[in-house]
């Protein structure tokens, strides 16, 4: 996922050419590891090494499901906008100037917040800088800081 990512950022950030393929597969890889894959892969008891998965995915497993499948939601309509910019990035899939970001995932969002709207209906790019908000938000509450 974090390979993807980079992938995803490198585009964004004008350090890699936008190809739709590879967009679009950074996007696929996020979703089909997120969402109910996520949630197996973290089965009761599988905290400690060599995951890194903190106790707290046990402790509070629908807080834990809720976010894989808002990370899914996200990854699909980044995916989306892959098939629908198949030259290249277009004004729409960018951020606005000033475009607010919400107050933060599942794990403490206010309601009516950015995380509440369509994902398929937000540019691209804050799509993805909430998938990046949740990766953060996860890790936070259920993953041991590796040294």
């Amino acid at each position: 996922m974090a390979d993807a990512a980079k992938t995803i950022s490198g585009v964004f950030d004008g350090k890699l050419a936008y190809d739709a393929a590879a967009f679009k597969a950074a996007a696929e890889t996020i979703r089909h590891r997120s969402g109910k894959a996520m949630v197996e892969s973290f089965p009761a008891g599988s905290f400690g090494a060599p995951s890194a998965a903190k106790v707290e995915i046990d402790q509070s497993r629908g807080e834990f499901a809720a976010l894989a499948r808002h990370l899914e939601s996200l990854a699909a309509a980044l995916s989306l906008a892959a098939d629908n910019a198949p030259d290249g990035i277009t004004e729409s899939m960018r951020m606005a100037p000033g475009m607010a970001m919400g107050s933060s995932s599942l794990l403490g969002k206010r309601a009516g917040s950015a995380t509440d709207a369509d994902p398929s209906k937000m540019p691209a790019e804050h799509v993805f800088h909430l998938i990046l908000q949740d990766c953060t938000n996860c890790h936070a509450k259920f993953r041991e800081k590796r040294q």
